[in-house]
């Protein structure tokens, strides 16, 4: 199986930005212990803060044997163009949140993204993505 891990918008600062919300590890050093974890799978990442190329990344694996996992950032609360891409493909797509979006700001409690999604996992760290990654396995 293959998964594909797309990051949004600032999550490129991951290990740097705010570390009481988001944590001090970087992606990339979170992405070898998966990879490690999950020797079995083809895992590869995306990362855009552009909104059109996280749109493209999901057209251009939407239909094949793929899963993603998917945190868009600040655009899960923003997007519809994002959610017609995910409705779009064929694909099961996971959303994930690092922080548990409930316990922000009143404008991050509403998704466009998780009605046209999988599932949702919000809140668990990095491990967010683990239980991502298990959840298409579940599929």
């Amino acid at each position: 199986m293959k998964i594909l891990i797309i990051n949004g918008p600032n999550l490129n600062l991951l290990g740097i930005r705010e570390p009481a919300t988001y944590g001090s590890q970087s992606f990339d050093d979170y992405l070898k212990v998966l990879k490690k974890d999950y020797p079995h799978l083809q895992i590869d990442y995306f990362q855009s803060n552009v909104e059109g190329e996280l749109i493209d990344k999901i057209h251009e694996v939407g239909f094949s044997d793929y899963g993603i996992v998917l945190n868009a950032g600040a655009y899960t609360h923003t997007s519809l163009a994002l959610a017609d891409a995910i409705s779009a493909v064929e694909i099961p797509v996971v959303e994930v949140h690092i922080s548990n979006v409930f316990k922000r700001e009143k404008a991050r409690h509403h998704s466009f993204l998780s009605p046209v999604c999988a599932g949702i996992i919000s809140g668990f760290g990095m491990a967010s993505y683990r239980l991502g990654v298990e959840a298409l396995l579940d599929k």
